[in-house]
C-alpha cells in the first residue's frame, strides 16, 4: 500500500513552478494525429459507410467494434504504462498503428478485393477489424499523452495550460480536417460509388500526413517526463498505487461521471452533425464541412483564452457549469429548429463551440486535480476513465444508429418542415441531457481542497 507524496517533499523547484511556453506548445501538438483522425471518424465514418452501401445497423456495428476495442485497450495500456513508463514509446507506437489502420478503413475494403466479394457481411467484418486496430493504436496514444500532463508538472495552473493547449490543437486538427474536406468535396463530386470512396480516401490520406508531421514535432520537442521518478526517489516509493486506492475516493466516481458525460456530448453530437445539416435541414453539401468548422473555430478561440487564466477548483466548476448550461440551450434550439430557418444553425454552432471548449478543458483538468501528486497510478486513472468513455459512446451510437432507418419522423403541428428524427435526438436531446447531468454532478464536487494550493501566479513564465 502506498501513500501520496506531499509537494513539499520534492521542493518548489522545478516541478511546482509554472513551465515555459515551448514545453506547453510541444506537448499540445502531440495529439494532433489522434485528433484529426478522430474528427474524421466521428464526423464521417457513419456517413461514409452508409453511402458505400452498408445498412445503418452494419455501420453501427463497425463503430461499436472500434469503441469496444478502444475501451479495453485503454485499460491495458494504462496498466502497462504505470508498470513500465516510457510515455513517448507508447505514443510513437500508437501513432504508427493509427496511421496504418486509418488508411485501411477509408482506403477501401481490402478483403473484398482479395475475395472478389461485395457481400455486406464481408464488408462489415473487414471494416470492423480495421476499426478495432485503429482504436487500439488510438488508445495507446491517448492514454500516454493524457498521463504525461501529471508527470510534467505539479503546478495546477500549468497542468490546465497543457490541457488547454492540447484542446486548442484539437480545434486546429478539426479545422484542418474540415478545410481538407471542404476542398475535397468541392473538387471531387460524389455522384458515383467510386467517386465517394475517392473523396474519403483523399481526406484520410491528407489527414494522416498532416497528423504525422505534428507527431514528429512532439517526439523531438518533448522530453520523457521525469517527475514520477523524482517523486519516487524522494519518498522511497517502490510499489505502484493500487486500483483500490482510487475506487475508495468519491471524487474518482464524480470525475469519471463528468468526463464520460462530456465525451458523450462531444462524440454523439459530432457523429450526427453532418447527418443533421444534410438530411434534416437540407443545407448545401459544403455545410457538412462549414458548420463543424465554425464550431471548432469558436472552440479554438476559447481554448487559447483559457490558457491565460489562473485556475483553482472553484473556477473549474464554474467554467464547466457555464459550458454545460450553454449546451442545454443549444440542444433545445436544435430540437426545435425548423428547416425554414436553417441558417440559424451557423449561429448555434458558435455557442456549441464555446460550450465544447469550456466543458472539455475543465473535465480533463479535473482528472489532474484527482491525481494530484499520486503519479504512480496516473495512467490507470486516464485509462479507466477513457474505457468508460469509449464503451458508453459506442453503445449510445449503436442504439441511435440502429434506429436510424426504422424510427418514424414525428411532425409537429402538421408542419412538414419541422420534425423530430433520430439524428435530431442524437445532436440535440442526448448532448443536452448529458450536459444537465454533468452540471449536476460537478456542482456536488469538492475540488477546492484537493488542489495543494490555490494558484494566483501567471499561467506560464
Amino acid at each position: 500500500m502506498t501513500t501520496s507524496v506531499s509537494v513539499r517533499e520534492i521542493g518548489e523547484d522545478p516541478f511546482t513552478k509554472p513551465i515555459g511556453r515551448w514545453p506547453v506548445f510541444f506537448y499540445g501538438v502531440g495529439h494532433m494525429l489522434n485528433d484529426i483522425t478522430a474528427s474524421c471518424w466521428f464526423t464521417y465514418l457513419l456517413l461514409f459507410l452508409t453511402q458505400i452501401g452498408l445498412s445503418p445497423t452494419d455501420a453501427a456495428i463497425v463503430m461499436l467494434s472500434g469503441q469496444i476495442a478502444d475501451g479495453f485497450a485503454t485499460i491495458f495500456t494504462g496498466e502497462l504504462i504505470d508498470r513500465f513508463g516510457h510515455f513517448k514509446i507508447w505514443h510513437g507506437a500508437g501513432s504508427a498503428l493509427v496511421a496504418i489502420s486509418f488508411s485501411s478503413v477509408f482506403g477501401g475494403c481490402m478483403p473484398c478485393s482479395i475475395l472478389h466479394s461485395t457481400s455486406s457481411m464481408v464488408k462489415t467484418f473487414s471494416y470492423s477489424v480495421f476499426a478495432a486496430i485503429f482504436n487500439v493504436g488510438w488508445a495507446a496514444t491517448q492514454v500516454s499523452h493524457m498521463a504525461m500532463v501529471n508527470c510534467i508538472s505539479l503546478n495546477s495552473t500549468s497542468r490546465v495550460a497543457l490541457t488547454s493547449c492540447r484542446n486548442a490543437f484539437t480545434m486546429v486538427a478539426n479545422l484542418s480536417l474540415y478545410a481538407i474536406a471542404l476542398v475535397v468535396f468541392g473538387l471531387v463530386k460524389g455522384q458515383t460509388l467510386e467517386n465517394t470512396e475517392s473523396q474519403y480516401r483523399w481526406i484520410a490520406y491528407s489527414s494522416i500526413t498532416l497528423g504525422c508531421c505534428f507527431v514528429v514535432i512532439f517526439l523531438m520537442g518533448t522530453k520523457e517526463p521525469g517527475l514520477r521518478i523524482c517523486l519516487r526517489e524522494n519518498s522511497n516509493i517502490q510499489a505502484r498505487i493500487s486500483w483500490v486506492y482510487w475506487f475508495r475516493k468519491i471524487l474518482y466516481y464524480q470525475v469519471a461521471v463528468v468526463y464520460v458525460l462530456t465525451r458523450l456530448v462531444l462524440n454523439v453530437s459530432q457523429a450526427y452533425l453532418a447527418f443533421f445539416v444534410i438530411d434534416d435541414l437540407q443545407m448545401v453539401q459544403s455545410a457538412k464541412a462549414l458548420v463543424p468548422a465554425i464550431i471548432y473555430i469558436s472552440s479554438f478561440v476559447v481554448s487559447v483564452l483559457l490558457q491565460e487564466i489562473p485556475w483553482n477548483g472553484k473556477r473549474l466548476k464554474a467554467y464547466y457549469c457555464t459550458g454545460g448550461i450553454l449546451w442545454i440551450f443549444c440542444g433545445a434550439a436544435i430540437l426545435l429548429l425548423p428547416k425554414s430557418i436553417k441558417s440559424f444553425m451557423y449561429a448555434i454552432s458558435v455557442f456549441i463551440g464555446i460550450a465544447n471548449a469550456l466543458m472539455t478543458v475543465t473535465a480533463v483538468s479535473m482528472q489532474s486535480v484527482l491525481i494530484g501528486a499520486d503519479l504512480s497510478g496516473c495512467a490507470f486513472v486516464c485509462g479507466s476513465l477513457s474505457f468508460l468513455d469509449k464503451i458508453s459512446c459506442g453503445i449510445a451510437l449503436y442504439v441511435l444508429q440502429s434506429h436510424q432507418s426504422t424510427a418514424p419522423r414525428i411532425q409537429l403541428n402538421g408542419d412538414k418542415l419541422q420534425y423530430f428524427s433520430v439524428t435530431r435526438y442524437g445532436l440535440g436531446l442526448v448532448p443536452a441531457l448529458c450536459s444537465l447531468l454533468g452540471v449536476a454532478v460537478t456542482w456536488t464536487m469538492e475540488l477546492q481542497n484537493t488542489i495543494p494550493k490555490p494558484l494566483v501566479e501567471p499561467l506560464l513564465e
